[in-house]
């Protein structure tokens, strides 16, 4: 089993950069070793390239809903079924379900059989702010969600 977390994100933005520092976050934490981490930064091809041949993708990014600051969503899966097309798009306005839509196209056979995406609401995106507290504590907990789930996953395949 290959798990790949990915995290995108501005990280000149304020909240914007919680899923790059989510990932610099797991990577002091020791995951186990079938799982991989990749800063996605803005770079949403990218992110579709470093998912070729991963059997999961956990994709971690900050979002504007108008919701709660801090609020951490799980997208339900039915929602990444329906992706968005991929006519029109430009590497400006690249989100995260551009990328999982591009990876679909791209990757084909070698797109993830599994995929969960974990949006924090951000409180603050303007240029050169530092990631508000209530988002890095949303980020905490996720960081500590992932590593007890992929710690607890991996031991059961190891035990087989």
């Amino acid at each position: 089993m290959d798990t790949l977390i990915i995290g995108c994100g501005n990280l000149l933005r304020g909240d914007d950069a919680v899923g790059p520092i989510l990932i610099h976050r797991l990577w002091e934490l020791n995951l186990p070793s079938g799982v991989r981490l990749a800063d996605g930064g803005t770079g949403g091809m990218d992110v579709a390239f470093k998912m070729r041949g991963a059997d999961e993708v956990i994709l971690i990014d900050a979002c504007n809903t108008g919701g709660e600051p801090g609020t951490l969503y799980k997208i339900p899966a039915e929602l990444l079924e329906r992706l968005p097309p991929l006519t029109g798009i430009n590497l400006h306005a690249f989100r995260w379900d551009h990328a999982l839509a591009f990876a679909h196209w791209l990757l084909k056979d070698e797109y993830p059989n599994r995929i969960t995406v974990y949006l924090i609401e951000a409180e603050q995106l303007e240029f050169g702010a530092d990631l508000s507290e209530v988002v890095r504590a949303s980020m905490n907990r996720l960081a500590n969600h992932l590593q007890t789930d992929m710690e607890t996953r991996y031991a059961s395949i190891e035990a087989n």
